[in-house]
């Protein structure tokens, strides 16, 4: 056996979970994406979805799936640079970028080859890029690839962004880059006092808006729109495969920037273009956005109500103020051993454990749609709280 093989030969972690019999990952979905999912013929409640409104399965943007392979192909057949820019994936630009209020979009196949292709570009061997602690692997990846100085401030923590502001050289470009709703956590990006910091600090700021597109802002359109802001952040990304209820991503900036980024960001530039199908169902599923604003109202209605039956129950929700509902279990095994008894009660969430959050912060991640109703909300709050409860979680 080569070294290389040897070495992950010894990588068992995954097995030993499997024989305790609580690995709660790669669990085939065998229907569509719905607030009801069927699983090994089961029907399951599905709590633990990224899809924000509840779009995936809609109609219309199926059918403008359709429409686009009828017309496109199923494919581009290369990257955006060269062969693959459809005249649909320009009208999506367009589209975006009146979306986030910004000059100009450019969109890439996937959100995690948005942040690398873009914060790796961003800055020079002489810059610093500055990062929330908590922020996306995909920026931290992104950061990796800079060359720059990275430094990473404590988790939402002014002060210490100021202090790691303070150490950075003078007339040199500062990125401070931070998500809109955190992933895991739920909550907000304090963006007025990072935007306070930036103007005295001379920084640059970009917001990651995977979570937030459809849930925070004017008609679902984001953070900078949630505060009021949007000229005053300089680049904000986003994600197609949440709300939007496709595959893919985006950056929003001036035009300047995203001339820069055409012709320099490698993610975009040595990556196939997203597909026809996945640029129409984008277009659709706006449209739907825009139009039917009561879904992101729904959204928040279950959202309010299933927070405060979980804090009724005990449960330690965190700084959690959006659909993304923590129930922090602060022990990896009794958050997989809870995962592994709420599928078999026909409850899907998802246990998030080291290294993906540090190891005592250990968390069953609930989410929300908009398609959720309150009978849903309680089906599961009764269930989740009955296990936690055998499992010692609560009282």
């Amino acid at each position: 056996m080569r070294k290389l093989q040897s070495t992950f030969s010894k990588y068992d972690l995954p097995q030993q979970i499997m024989q305790a019999g609580i690995y709660p990952y790669f669990r085939a979905i065998e229907s569509d994406q719905d607030t009801v999912v069927t699983i090994n013929g089961k029907k399951v409640l599905m709590f633990g979805s990224n899809s924000y409104l509840g779009l995936t399965n809609h109609p219309k943007i199926i059918e403008a799936a359709k429409q686009a392979i009828d017309k496109y192909g199923t494919g581009c057949a290369g990257s955006r640079f060269l062969n693959g820019t459809l005249d649909l994936h320009n009208k999506l630009e367009e589209r975006i970028a009146e979306m986030a209020g910004k000059e100009e979009a450019l969109c890439y196949s996937t959100g995690f080859q948005v942040n690398l292709g873009v914060v790796s570009v961003l800055t020079g061997r002489r810059d610093t890029i500055l990062l929330d602690d908590l922020d996306h692997a995909s920026i931290i990846e992104g950061s990796r690839l800079s060359f720059s100085t990275v430094r990473k401030y404590d988790h939402n923590d002014m002060q210490d962004l100021e202090r790691k502001l303070k150490q950075c050289p003078p007339d040199t470009i500062k990125l401070i880059v931070a998500d809109g709703i955190f992933s895991m956590e739920g909550d907000i990006v304090k963006l007025p006092e990072i935007i306070a910091l930036a103007e005295k600090y001379d920084a640059s700021v970009m917001i990651d808006d995977a979570h937030s597109t459809g849930v925070l802002g004017i008609n679902g359109s984001g953070t900078a729109s949630h505060f009021g802001l949007t000229d005053k952040v300089d680049l904000i990304m986003g994600t197609f495969s949440k709300s939007l209820a496709s595959l893919g991503g985006f950056i929003a900036s001036d035009k300047d920037t995203i001339n820069y980024l055409k012709h320099n960001s490698r993610s975009l530039i040595f990556s196939a273009s997203m597909t026809p199908a996945s640029a129409a169902s984008v277009l659709a599923a706006i449209d739907i956005m825009v139009s039917e604003p009561e879904r992101t109202a729904h959204l928040w209605d279950v959202t309010n109500y299933a927070l405060k039956c979980f804090k009724e129950m005990g449960f330690d929700t965190g700084k959690s103020e959006t659909p993304i509902i923590p129930l922090f279990i602060r022990d990896s095994i009794k958050a997989l051993t809870l995962t592994h008894h709420l599928l078999a009660d026909g409850i899907f969430v998802n246990p998030v454990v080291s290294p993906a959050v540090p190891k005592n912060d250990s968390l069953i991640r609930y989410s929300l749609m908009a398609t959720h109703t309150k009978e849903q909300v309680d089906i599961s709050v009764e269930k989740i709280t009955r296990a936690a409860k055998s499992l010692g979680i609560v009282n």
